[in-house]
């Protein structure tokens, strides 16, 4: 479970959170919905511990959240948004590396890295410098880095973001079987039509703030909209 409570943060004068709250529960995708600049990324990086709240408090199944908190971070794959992989390493060095991070022994990451690249179809880009991998390549790579420890719960930063057609489908089924094992899974994104396709909960933000949370069914029938 991940649960965000009152978080503030803002930058010189900028407001960019103003009492965001919500919980997300395991065996469940909550999206975080909003424009660009309404703090979703925010959000997210208070989640997994890159960036301090001002104010309020981040828990990932009831440890608080924090830089010097391991056990929290322990429980937490998180996606940024622009990948974040190494250039020079190959798919599998980038994923290894990650699991020795977490904890993992030489050959545990190594046996992990196995499972991953056969679950998300990276045979092809395995032993590849991750410098000439497409937005799809990046993504899934990432999303194994993200999982290669086992984390019980994901955090996802607009994870569809460049992807074409036939690698979206793949990760939103990919998503669904995470879903169905258990995982509480957080992302964010800008595309309503998404949200509503994969989501149980909604967490709409603007301007820093909350402005209405719900199943996608729920919102539709209070807004009138499609």
């Amino acid at each position: 479970m991940i649960e965000a409570e009152g978080l503030h943060k803002r930058f010189g004068s900028v407001v960019a959170l103003s009492g965001v709250g919500f919980r997300a529960g395991d065996g469940r995708i909550t999206g975080l919905l909003g424009p660009n600049g309404a703090g979703k990324s925010t959000t997210l990086r208070i989640l997994y511990a890159t960036l301090a709240a001002d104010a309020g408090q981040a828990r990932v199944d009831g440890e608080i959240v924090s830089a010097a908190n391991t056990a929290a971070r322990a429980r937490i794959g998180v996606l940024p948004h622009n990948a974040g992989l190494y250039p020079a390493l190959s798919a599998r060095e980038n994923i290894e590396y990650f699991g020795r991070l977490a904890g993992l022994t030489r050959v545990a990451a190594r046996s992990r890295a196995d499972e991953l690249i056969e679950m998300l179809d990276m045979q092809d880009i395995a032993t590849r410098s991750a410098k000439g991998f497409s937005q799809g390549q990046k993504i899934r790579t990432a999303l194994a880095r993200a999982l290669v420890h086992a984390p019980r719960n994901l955090i996802l930063d607009e994870p569809t973001n460049g992807l074409d057609v036939p690698a979206v489908r793949k990760l939103r089924a990919l998503l669904v079987k995470l879903r169905e094992a258990g995982h509480c899974i957080v992302f964010s994104s800008h595309v309503m039509q998404e949200v509503a396709m994969l989501c149980d909960e909604a967490v709409v933000i603007a301007a820093g703030r909350v402005v209405a949370t719900g199943t996608p069914e729920a919102l539709r029938e209070r807004t009138g909209a499609a």
